[in-house]
């Protein structure tokens, strides 16, 4: 039997079968009927007992194969999966598993990858055993009370301009010349990067048509977050973009895959001499400096950020450039 109470401005839903209760507080009269509704169904079917056979490598399998298969990210998820399937995690069966195995899975991969890569991974595996639960595989959850590895701090790294000169002249660009070679097409990228803040992947999968030079312009239709965006550009990101003219109407103005892209600006760096820089982080050099010509709203707009927040990761003024505005 389920009941309803309003409290402040959202409906409270409360279901009674069979000793088990649940309640959910809902935005409206019909969305609590419905929830209560489902519940009850779902409390009065016989639970289904545990697999007894299935591994977590069973899991993990079905995961890739039905879950990651829906993701942006399918393919390094799916690799990711596999190499779970090495570890000695998998081997468990389902209803064996219990934290002690997560946190020894924990202790193998510090050995080898930075904790933020292995909370990452420990995300990935509760997503999968969520799943297992909903596969009716298991019952339990063996990362109750489990103690994730403390993440690094955030990277910080800025980009000097004598690196961006050494990175420039190990890719062979330079503005008097055109563009012909690939390595020459990454460094385009690296500097409308810095203009811009786009990602890696979003700057490969521009296309003529979604770039207005006009309105100084580009349009990302499929970004990290799932949500299209437009980006504005710099009079120096235009005169950029323009360098890679004439453009295919509907082929990626840069020719090249993001993990192309990568690789070869990874080469450039080592040529130049540089060590610890990333593509990735051109996307905090452009937002410090971007930080100086927008307000904070505007930039997360510009930079894809649902929340401001999310800018404090990127933001990396120095102390000696804060101390120069002050008087």
């Amino acid at each position: 039997m389920a009941t309803f109470r309003k409290v402040a401005d959202k409906w409270k839903a409360e279901v009674c079968v069979n000793g088990l209760r649940k309640s959910k507080s809902l935005p409206s009269k019909m969305a609590a009927r419905s929830w209560a509704s489902e519940m009850e169904f779902q409390l009065s079917v016989p639970p289904v007992p545990a697999s007894s056979t299935h591994t977590l490598a069973h899991v993990f399998t079905r995961y890739a194969d039905e879950v990651s298969q829906l993701k942006k990210g399918a393919r390094w998820e799916v690799i990711r999966l596999a190499g779970f399937g090495r570890d000695p995690i998998a081997q468990v069966r389902l209803i064996d598993l219990q934290r002690e195995d997560v946190e020894a899975f924990i202790l193998r991969r510090s050995k080898t990858v930075l904790s933020s890569s292995v909370n990452r991974e420990l995300s990935l595996i509760s997503h999968c055993l969520t799943q297992a639960r909903r596969w009716r595989l298991m019952e339990h959850n063996p990362f109750n009370d489990l103690k994730r590895p403390k993440n690094p701090p955030h990277r910080d790294r800025r980009i000097l301009d004598n690196e961006i000169n050494a990175i420039l002249t190990a890719l062979k660009y330079s503005n008097e010349y055109p563009i012909i070679q690939q390595q020459q097409r990454v460094a385009v990228a690296f500097l409308l990067a810095i203009e811009s803040a786009m990602r890696a992947g979003e700057i490969c999968s521009l296309v003529a048509r979604n770039i207005d030079i006009e309105k100084r312009t580009v349009y990302l239709p499929d970004t990290k977050n799932g949500l299209p965006r437009y980006v504005p550009l710099s009079t120096e990101a235009v005169r950029l973009l323009c360098k890679l003219q004439p453009w295919a109407l509907d082929e990626p103005v840069f020719n090249m895959p993001s993990g192309t892209l990568s690789t070869l600006f990874k080469k450039g760096v080592g040529r130049a001499g540089i060590e610890g820089l990333t593509f990735h982080d051109t996307r905090h050099e452009a937002i410090t400096r971007l930080a100086k010509k927008l307000d904070v709203l505007d930039l997360a707009r510009m930079v894809g950020h649902r929340d401001i927040k999310q800018l404090m990761t990127y933001y990396n003024k120095s102390a000696a450039e804060l101390a120069g505005q002050l008087d």
